[in-house]
């Protein structure tokens, strides 16, 4: 069983998000809505399908990185989030929460040996395409 397959997104915290976007927007030419944006890109089994990876600004004092005091949380895709869980845990990783399902895909947390809360996603492309705005990059 293949556990990550690629990277699913990098969060950041700033003191303000907006400003940092319309920074990533003007200078390097990111496409940017109110979350950051998602790079598009073709998946290499099945270049008909696409996958996204998601850049992020959140504000300096967000708790959705908790227990991690870094800046920063970084997401990796992975194939199946449910077995995999199953086999961190055995390994002795701290999972943080249950599965969480949305329309776009299932997620979970887990700790690294540093504390660094690294999120897990069992992606639906098709369904997170769809919700996508203008704050897409390709």
């Amino acid at each position: 069983m293949k556990r990550v397959t690629s990277l699913g997104g990098i969060f950041i915290k700033y003191q303000n998000p907006e400003s940092a976007r319309e920074w990533y927007n003007k200078h390097l030419g990111i496409q940017t809505d109110q979350y950051g944006t998602s790079f598009e890109w073709r998946k290499t089994d099945k270049p008909e399908e696409k996958g996204f990876t998601v850049w992020s600004t959140f504000k300096k004092d967000t708790t959705y990185f908790a227990p991690s005091e870094k800046d920063f949380m970084i997401n990796f895709r992975v194939e199946n989030l449910e077995e995999l869980l199953k086999i961190l845990k055995e390994e002795g990783v701290t999972v943080l929460d249950e599965i969480e399902s949305l329309e776009y895909g299932k997620f979970a947390h887990i700790l690294d040996p540093e504390g660094n809360k690294i999120e897990l996603w069992e992606a639906n492309d098709a369904e997170y395409e769809k919700i996508l705005g203008s704050g897409v990059t390709k």
